[in-house]
């Protein structure tokens, strides 16, 4: 076993002399941006994304797996992870902090796992880690999906499967949207599209240029930091942090349509605003906010979902995803969740005490009724709205 450290490249570690798989450690996107351009590409685990990402959390300190096969002599899987320490416990995760709601490995085109190759796979990536310069004592990973690229997503393995509190929300529209507004006709936007319609200069916009988007998450921006506020909740969104990133996002990829920004605007205000991001048929939710209460009577938010939708279907996109969270209005628009998968992992005697604690939440998860029953004494809020 050999580990190699240099200034940027911080380890090249294989789990045995037999080992399928190889996994090198780099601290820096730079290294591996090329490779991960050249991966498949879904909405989150796409270079556009992490490029943003890594250059906008620059506190914390990149830990990048390659994963090679040394039998097909190739890379096949790239790992954006992070290493911080907390509480004096070295915890490596996703590049993530609360902004990736689905989190994966990117893989080569053509690359799917068998069920033994991905259980190498994550043996593979555990060993490395726990050889690698500078320790780590906690793997912690969170809201993966169970498949990946019609294979198995080998990280998800690592944990039970459904374990997260949070899931996905995914709607399919089918080719016909119309026969879809017909399926959420109870939610009455063609009565809030009439409405908002009476204000002068009313009309619903999908942003072309970056200035325009850039000016719409300004005021996104500030009508969420007043919904915290009045929820009495802490914002951080508009931190400088969070603030860069999205709006490296959306320079990044608005333009080529990896990015959409959307508001409903009059001349009096702008109203609603949505951001999202898209990759081929598919589309996520990241952001919604509106001008509060006084806008009410037109359901501004729900509204910018659903015209949103309806420009998107229009170029293509059939499945829309509502994103992370048990949310009532996400059913109300026909959502179907699905399950995603948390995993913790003790690396060393120091993380043992924390992937204990972890794995005993993620089991309780399986009694929604007691996990509501403690949360509630913990002073919880529940993920339903």
């Amino acid at each position: 076993m050999a580990i190699v450290e240099s200034e940027r490249v911080i380890g090249r570690v294989s789990s045995s002399s037999a080992s399928r798989f190889k996994i090198e450690f780099a601290n820096d996107w730079g290294l591996v941006a090329a490779w991960a351009s050249q991966c498949q590409k879904t909405a989150f685990q796409h270079p556009l994304w992490y490029g943003a990402w890594y250059g906008a959390f620059i506190a914390a300190s990149p830990l990048i797996a390659t994963i090679s096969d040394t039998v097909a002599r190739r890379k096949v899987a790239l790992v954006p992870l992070i290493r911080r320490v907390h509480h004096g416990v070295r915890v490596v995760e996703f590049a993530d902090l609360n902004v990736t709601d689905y989190n994966a490995p990117l893989v080569r085109p053509g690359v799917t796992f068998d069920m033994a190759e991905a259980q190498e796979v994550g043996r593979g990536l555990l060993e490395g880690l726990r050889q690698v310069p500078g320790g780590a004592d906690l793997l912690r990973l969170k809201k993966m999906p169970g498949r990946l690229a019609g294979g198995i997503n080998p990280l998800a393995l690592l944990g039970r499967a459904g374990s997260s509190s949070l899931n996905g929300n995914i709607i399919e529209t089918g080719d016909d949207f119309e026969a879809y507004r017909t399926s959420i006709k109870r939610l009455q936007m063609s009565r809030y599209w009439r409405v908002f319609s009476r204000h002068p200069g009313a009309e619903f916009r999908i942003m072309r240029s970056v200035d325009d988007a850039v000016k719409a998450l300004d005021v996104m921006d500030a009508q969420q930091q007043v919904r915290m506020r009045t929820l009495g909740l802490k914002f951080v969104l508009n931190d400088d942090t969070h603030a860069r990133f999205y709006r490296d996002l959306v320079r990044g990829g608005l333009t080529n349509g990896y990015v959409v920004v959307s508001a409903l605007t009059c001349d009096e205000a702008v109203v609603a605003t949505m951001l999202g991001i898209r990759q081929d048929d598919y589309f996520v939710v990241l952001r919604i906010s509106n001008a509060g209460a006084r806008w009410s009577h037109c359901s501004p938010s729900k509204l910018v979902v659903e015209r949103t939708m309806a420009a998107l279907h229009e170029r293509g996109v059939r499945r829309f995803d509502l994103s992370v969270g048990n949310y009532a209005f996400k059913r109300r628009f026909g959502a179907v969740p699905f399950p995603l998968t948390d995993a913790s992992v003790a690396l060393s005697w120091r993380g043992i005490p924390y992937a204990l604690r972890d794995q005993a939440a993620q089991g309780l998860r399986r009694y929604p009724w007691l996990a509501q029953k403690v949360g509630r004494a913990l002073g919880r809020s529940s993920h339903e709205e």
